[in-house]
């Protein structure tokens, strides 16, 4: 057999096996750098990246992946669909303000089960050729997974930096098998968004700066999961109700209407999972945050900045019933972050007894960054009692 026959089979056999395996989509491409490697540096050197310092390290490696696995000659790039339809209807009864997740982790963490059919494929690899050599990545190792799906043909980035498949939509998770054995690439992914730019203008936060322009430390995603710090005050009432994650740019999708909900069960909704009553969620200590979020991606964003989230949400909400246990976590919550934007939210919300919670607050807390929180608070609801304040204390 001649070696282009043995190469054609060779793919043709880890192909259907992807599809076998559960993957949607499967592609191949040439590991060379990544023609997306100048737009990273620039996206990089403009700190559009924000607090997410990963990604600065060593960018030339991230962008070539013969510096992951040295010898590479194949990226073969996959996906597997994760929509499970639309939000679910309320509840008949009104149990108290309710947050959004993003539809990514409505269920259980993608990695492991991404992983674990990745070296399955690898495995199909091996039986082809046992010495080839290779490496599984799903969203976690130094890998441009969006452009790699480009390359392979698998879907075209979208003006919203989403991968997007043709007659399938965004709702996808991606992964890439790194290996040794060189088959022949498939054609790159044509695009074809067009003119539509419906994501950018849907984009709560202008994060979307145009067509393909993506800065992070404004992208609700990027703050309420990889952000561990201070949400920026600007940008707090655009989050609106959500609490991990944001869809907007992907709801707004055209493409997204040829979406079908997947039976995977291994990415099967948890119906609290997806617009969870908030108030109990404020009150979350770091051993029941990872007992009710265990092996989710919820993780992710650890009990600080989850609890952050969920004062955030409360605040834009509006609901008087909150004010009680925000001001508890204003009073009560270990971490500074917590009774930071718990103070923000009782400033937000207003009235008698969110003055009366941020002005007891003011007069034990210990932390300045708090008290910088609370006066901005107490301002906002128009009061005229400020904690007292040494000589070189920020104005509020």
């Amino acid at each position: 057999m001649k070696p282009s026959q043995t190469n054609a089979s060779t793919k043709e056999r880890v192909r259907k096996e992807a599809l076998a395996l559960g993957f949607g989509r499967v592609g191949f491409a040439r590991a060379d750098e990544s023609p997306h490697a100048e737009r990273l540096r620039a996206w990089l050197d403009a700190g559009r990246h924000g607090t997410m310092h990963w990604i600065a390290r060593d960018p030339g490696r991230r962008s070539d992946p013969r510096a992951v696995l040295s010898g590479a000659r194949t990226v073969i790039s996959v996906t597997v669909p994760y929509y499970r339809g639309g939000w679910p209807s309320p509840p008949e009864r009104d149990g108290g303000p309710r947050g959004r997740i993003a539809r990514y982790a409505w269920g259980r963490d993608y990695h492991k089960r991404i992983r674990r059919r990745l070296r399955l494929l690898a495995n199909a690899v091996a039986s082809v050729c046992p010495e080839a050599r290779w490496l599984a990545y799903v969203d976690t190792g130094p890998v441009l997974d969006r452009s790699w799906a480009e390359r392979a043909g698998v879907g075209w980035i979208g003006k919203n930096t989403n991968v997007i498949v043709q007659g399938e939509g965004s709702w996808l998770f991606l992964g890439e098998l790194l290996t040794d054995l060189e088959l022949d690439p498939d054609p790159p992914a044509r695009n074809h968004c067009g003119t539509c730019a419906r994501c950018i203008a849907a984009c709560p936060t202008g994060a979307i700066l145009g067509p393909y322009e993506l800065d992070a430390r404004r992208c609700i995603s990027y703050l309420t999961i990889e952000h561990k710090g201070s949400i920026p005050l600007e940008l707090r009432p655009a989050i609106g109700a959500r609490i991990f994650g944001c869809d907007d740019c992907q709801e707004v999708c055209p493409w997204n209407r040829f979406a079908v909900p997947t039976s995977d069960p291994d990415f099967a909704e948890r119906p609290d999972q997806q617009t969870p009553e908030l108030i109990p969620l404020l009150s979350l200590d770091e051993e029941s945050f990872r007992a009710r979020y265990q092996g989710t991606a919820i993780l992710r964003a650890k009990r600080s900045g989850f609890v952050r989230n969920v004062a955030v949400a409360l605040g834009n909400l509006g609901d008087r019933r909150s004010v009680e246990p925000l001001s508890r976590a204003l009073t009560r919550d270990h971490d500074p972050l917590v009774r930071g934007h718990a103070a923000w939210a009782l400033g937000r919300i207003g009235g008698p007894g969110s003055r009366q919670a941020l002005e007891s607050a003011a007069s034990h807390e210990s932390s300045e960054e708090v008290l910088v929180e609370i006066r901005s608070a107490l301002q906002s609801t128009g009061s005229a009692a400020f904690p007292h304040r040494t000589e070189g204390d920020p104005e509020p």
